[in-house]
């Protein structure tokens, strides 16, 4: 029983590990140019309130700088 809860702790852990990862690696969103856009196959598109964007062709949308 002692090694279960352990396990169980010890797993709860990395999953939360895991989720902040995530979390950090999306809230810093990279960043493309214009020109790196359309090098790369893309096109510009507004987005409401949040600037321009490039849709890239794997679907993808980092924010214009």
């Amino acid at each position: 029983m002692r090694m279960r809860r352990t396990l169980g702790l010890a797993l709860a852990a990395a999953t939360l590990v895991g989720v902040s990862a995530v979390g950090a690696g999306a809230a810093s969103a990279p960043t493309i140019s214009r020109d790196d856009c359309a090098a790369a196959g893309g096109h510009v598109v507004s987005r409401a309130y949040a600037g321009e964007a490039c849709a890239l062709p794997d679907g993808t949308t980092p924010a214009i700088t």
